[in-house]
């Protein structure tokens, strides 16, 4: 049991841990703890104080004073959003079964529509906000100079706005000379806000969603705003974009080193932000764009992952069978939590000893101009959900959604129920969500179809995917539905396990 004092006292104490605590001790600390001996800690805690938890361990026959070493740990039953999550009241899963021990709730879609509800402490955000005190001052150089942070994430109810618009006047009140300014993904809001406020400051940072904001990006164009002017920054979340994206969107922005003007987050409701891009992972991401070959060695696909830096006292990742498992503490604190997200983790020195075999040395890189942005931690690469979703300017898409608008009467006598869902790139590096759909035997395609389909799966994906609703602007909303005959052979192969996604 918490009471108010100790509450009050928590808050106090971490926040000035934050304010006084340079990023370069705070970003040292794992060269001075272990992170396995932080990451059994964090066990430690959560198998005494979270209610879920201590069922979760008794139903598994564990006990928690058997668990003292790093193999120890990994015998531990990952967690899921199914097996632990779903279990368990939401008091169950905070610390001492008290919602009151945290003082914010965000939500998140699931594959229902229904939300999944998010509880976090003031103190849980000042541990995010050092992801983006990294970015800040390795990247942008924020210390020294006056920046306006845009905020164009969803707000309201979601996690992303709000969390990030806190983070981020945590740093002013750190020191650093950011306002900050909270016009959502309104898009005539945040042209009118940069147009009108930009000049007042050396550098403007939009936070966002990728496709979201090159959209912004061209909009503004088309209307002759001189984006070069405001000395453009982004930060973005929630989506795998390719190089050449990056590459495309500096010149539109008058960027002349990408490296040191994009961060990407690895971010997730269930836990902030897991990692980070730094100018040393873009300019390795860079190269491994260049380079196939060594991108396949390192990752074992040919597919590129995102590709970040993550502090392993703050959040302690592992992999087992190519998924990704990490352990943090939150309003909801997470052991070996299982986000259903493929990848890897790989150490620095190991990552500058391989690229050094494909000739890349990070000292004589030309787009690293500065130290700042090279720093001794370790990386983590995310090849994206694997449980059937596809990502639409940060929302999880998924296919129970697209059923559900193939199941209404009339529609489902034209169709076998099995589709593809994609979100595909135009050749202005432009992203749509796109539904390829199979006819049923002896029926034809025709246009009355195509948009009777097309306005059933759109009016499903609003009703039942609130992120979905929130976040993708409703000029991108409608999907692109292609009708494909009964047995197609590109799509639809007869007598082969089919799949509703495809990258």
């Amino acid at each position: 049991m918490i009471n108010p004092e100790e509450k009050k006292q928590y808050a106090i104490q971490a926040f000035l841990d934050f304010l006084n605590t340079p990023l370069d001790t705070r970003l040292q600390q794992h060269s001075d703890i272990k992170p396995t001996d932080a990451a059994l800690k964090l066990f430690n805690n959560v198998a005494a104080i979270v209610p879920a938890y201590k069922t979760f361990l008794s139903q598994n026959g564990i006990n928690p004073a058997n668990i003292q070493t790093e193999s120890d740990f990994q015998t531990l039953p990952p967690l899921t959003k199914q097996n632990y999550l779903q279990k368990h009241s939401l008091p169950e899963l905070c610390r001492y079964g008290q919602i009151e021990t945290s003082d914010m709730i965000a939500a998140s879609s699931g594959s229902t529509g229904k939300p999944t509800y998010w509880c976090r402490f003031f103190a849980d955000e000042l541990e995010i906000t050092t992801r983006f005190e990294q970015i800040f001052h390795d990247s942008f150089f924020a210390d020294t100079r006056r920046t306006l942070a845009v905020i164009c994430f969803t707000l309201g109810t979601w996690v992303g706005g709000m969390f990030t618009a806190n983070c981020c006047r945590y740093l002013a009140i750190k020191g650093y000379p950011i306002t900050v300014i909270t016009p959502g993904n309104n898009k005539e809001e945040i042209l009118r806000v940069v147009s009108e406020l930009g000049a007042n400051f050396e550098q403007v940072v939009l936070l966002g969603y990728p496709p979201f904001l090159k959209d912004v990006i061209d909009t503004g164009i088309a209307r002759g705003v001189e984006w070069r002017q405001y000395n453009i920054k982004l930060v973005t979340a929630g989506e795998v974009f390719s190089e050449e994206w990056r590459s495309l969107v500096a010149e539109r922005i008058g960027s002349q080193n990408p490296c040191y003007d994009f961060a990407s987050l690895y971010g997730t409701a269930d836990a902030g932000v897991l990692g980070n891009e730094t100018p040393l992972s873009i300019c390795i991401r860079r190269f491994l764009a260049e380079n196939p070959e060594a991108a396949r060695a390192l990752f074992g696909e040919s597919r590129l992952p995102t590709l970040v830096q993550y502090d392993p006292i703050s959040r302690f990742f592992e992999v087992e069978d190519g998924a990704l498992l990490f352990s943090g503490n939150n309003g909801i604190p997470l052991i070996r939590y299982n986000i259903l997200d493929n990848g890897g983790i790989i150490t620095y020195d190991a990552m500058l000893k391989f690229l050094a075999e494909y000739g890349f040395n990070v000292a004589q890189a030309s787009c690293l101009c500065h130290d700042r942005g090279i720093r001794n931690l370790p990386f983590v690469y995310v090849f994206g959900r694997s449980n059937f979703t596809v990502s639409y300017f940060g929302a999880n898409i998924y296919p129970e959604n697209v059923i559900v608008g193939l199941e209404v009467p009339e529609i489902r006598e034209w169709v076998t129920g099995k589709f593809v869902l994609q979100v595909i790139e135009d050749s202005d590096k432009n992203r749509h969500l796109t539904v390829t759909v199979e006819l049923a035997p002896n029926i034809e395609a025709s246009a009355d179809k195509k948009q009777a389909i097309t306005t059933s799966i759109l009016t499903q994906l609003r009703r039942l995917n609130g992120e979905f609703a929130n976040y993708v602007p409703a000029e991108y909303q409608a999907p692109e539905v292609t009708l494909k005959l009964h047995g197609d052979a590109e799509y639809f192969p007869v007598g082969v396990k089919h799949r509703y996604t495809r990258a």
